[in-house]
C-alpha cells in the first residue's frame, strides 16, 4: 500500500484538454437546462386552468378540447384537481354549426324589447360567435340538466332590465328542451313568472334595479330624473327572495346615470349627494348583511353578475362618433390590448371586497370583458321604444335613439347563462371548477 501511495504521489498530472473542458460543460449546461425546461414545464402544467372536458350532443362522445399528449395521466390528472378554470378570460370564435343555440323564431316567450331579427335586423352573423376561455372550455349547456336541478325550486333573477334581458335568454334555453304547451309565462309588476310544469320548476324575474329600496322600484313608470336610494333598507324586496333556491343578481347601469348618487339620510326625507363607489359599497354591504343573515346557504346558492358594459361611444373602438353600436356586424377582435369601454370597474372591486368582507356565500359571475367585446351584439335600432318600434327616421338617428345597453336574443346574455350554468353545476360537481 504504501508503494502505491508514493506512485501515485509522484504521478504527474496530465492537463485536460480545451475541447475536454468545452464538452464536459456543454454537457453539464444540457443537463441543467433540460431540468429546468422540465421544471417550466411542471410549472405552466400545474398553473394551468382545469381542462374541461366537453360531451359532443350529437354523438354523446366525450372529447378533451386542450392538447394533453405531451403531459403524463397522472401529472394532468393531479393538476386538474387543484387547479380552476377562469371562464372570464378568453376570446370570441365564429361558429355558425353549434350557435346559436335556439332560434328566436321559436322562443314565443322573447320580448319585442331584444327580437332583433323580427324587428327588422337583416344580418345573423351576431348569433354565431360562441365564447372560448383561453385554457379550458365552457361545459356544453344542457337544459335538461339544469331543468333537472331545478325541479320542484325556484331561481329568481333580482336587478335591472339588463338581468330580465338575461332571464328572457335562460328561459329560451330552458325551452329547448320543453314540450310545447308544457310551460306558462307572465310578465309582471315587480315579478315575471315562467314555470315548467312536468319539473315544477320556477325562473323568476324581480325588478330592484339598486337592490335596495329607491323611488325606481316601479317597473313600468320608473324613468324619474331624480333617483334617490335608501341604501340601509332592502327588507321590501328581500321578503320576496327569501323562498328561492338560487338567486341570481345583478346592480350596475342604473349607478351611471351620474357620477353621484342621491341617498336619503337616516329617518329622514331628505338627502345627500355621494360619489358612487361610496353608495355602491354602502349598498352592496346592506345586500351582503341581508343574503348572510336570511338566507340558509346549505339551501339557497346566489349568484352575482358582474357589469354588462355599454357600448354608445363608438371612437372607443376606433369609429367615427355619430353610429354608437348601430351598425356594427362583427366583435372587437384585438385581444391583447385593454379596452376602455367607459365601464366602472371599481364597482367590481367593491364587489369583491364586500363579499370576502361579510364572508357571505355568493358566486361571482365575470361577463365583463367578454361582453366588452361584443359591440355588435346589441339591439341597437332594432327595439321598441315607449312600446313602439322606432321610425325610419329615428333608425336614421343612432347616436340618439340606438339601444347600446340591451341585447339581442339569441346573443350575448346566452353566454352569461352558459357561465351561470358552469357556476351551478360546479357546486355540485367535484370534477369541474372555476375560478
Amino acid at each position: 500500500m504504501k508503494h502505491k501511495k508514493e506512485n501515485n504521489k509522484n504521478r504527474k498530472c496530465t492537463p485536460t484538454s480545451p475541447l475536454t473542458i468545452t464538452l464536459i460543460a456543454i454537457s453539464i449546461f444540457g443537463v441543467l437546462v433540460l431540468k429546468d425546461i422540465t421544471l417550466i414545464t411542471k410549472i405552466n402544467l400545474i398553473r394551468w386552468p382545469l381542462l374541461q372536458l366537453q360531451t359532443d350532443q350529437e354523438n354523446q362522445s366525450t372529447t378533451i378540447l386542450e392538447s394533453q399528449s405531451q403531459y403524463p395521466k397522472n401529472e394532468l390528472a393531479a393538476a386538474a384537481k387543484k387547479e380552476y378554470c377562469d371562464l372570464s378570460q378568453g376570446k370570441w370564435v365564429f361558429d355558425n354549426v353549434t350557435r346559436p343555440l335556439y332560434k328566436e323564431e321559436e322562443c314565443t316567450f322573447l320580448t319585442a324589447q331584444v327580437t332583433c331579427i323580427r324587428n327588422g335586423r337583416e344580418d345573423t352573423l351576431y348569433q354565431n360567435w360562441r365564447w372560448q376561455p383561453n385554457h379550458c372550455s365552457l361545459p356544453t349547456f344542457e337544459a335538461r340538466k339544469l331543468l333537472e336541478k331545478l325541479r320542484g325550486k325556484k331561481m329568481l333573477f333580482v336587478g335591472d332590465s339588463v338581468n330580465r334581458n338575461q332571464w328572457e335568454s335562460l328561459i329560451c334555453l330552458l325551452q329547448t328542451a320543453v314540450q310545447p304547451g308544457k310551460a306558462t309565462w307572465k310578465m309582471g309588476a315587480p315579478l315575471s313568472v315562467y314555470f315548467v310544469q312536468e319539473y315544477n320548476a320556477t325562473v323568476e324575474f324581480y325588478w330592484a334595479p339598486f337592490l335596495v329600496e329607491s323611488n325606481s322600484d316601479d317597473p313600468r313608470n320608473h324613468s324619474i330624473s331624480q333617483r334617490i336610494i335608501n341604501p340601509d333598507s332592502i327588507s321590501k324586496h328581500g321578503i320576496h327572495w327569501k323562498a328561492a333556491d338560487f338567486l341570481v343578481f345583478n346592480s350596475y347601469i342604473w349607478w351611471m346615470n351620474s357620477r353621484n348618487i342621491k341617498v336619503l339620510r337616516s329617518g329622514s326625507p331628505e338627502y345627500d349627494e355621494i360619489e358612487r363607489p361610496i353608495a355602491y359599497e354602502r349598498v352592496l354591504t346592506t345586500w351582503a348583511n341581508w343574503l348572510k343573515h336570511n338566507i340558509n346557504h346549505n339551501r339557497t346558492s346566489a349568484f352575482f353578475i358582474t357589469m354588462s358594459p355599454v357600448h354608445q361611444q363608438s371612437s372607443n373602438w376606433n369609429k367615427a362618433e355619430g353610429a354608437a353600436c348601430a351598425g356594427e356586424t362583427d366583435p372587437i377582435s384585438n385581444t391583447s390590448t385593454p379596452l376602455d369601454m367607459g365601464t366602472d370597474r371599481r364597482l367590481l372591486e367593491i364587489t369583491k371586497n364586500v363579499i370576502k368582507a361579510t364572508g357571505v356565500a355568493v358566486g361571482l359571475v365575470d361577463i365583463t370583458t367578454l361582453s366588452e367585446y361584443r359591440k355588435d351584439g346589441h339591439t341597437s335600432v332594432y327595439t321598441i321604444r315607449q312600446g313602439k318600434l322606432l321610425t325610419p327616421e329615428q333608425k336614421a338617428d343612432p347616436a340618439t335613439y340606438a339601444d347600446c345597453l340591451h341585447w339581442c336574443l339569441p346573443g350575448v346574455p346566452d353566454t352569461w347563462n352558459e357561465l351561470l350554468y358552469a357556476h351551478i353545476i360546479s357546486s355540485s360537481s367535484s370534477s369541474y371548477q372555476i375560478k
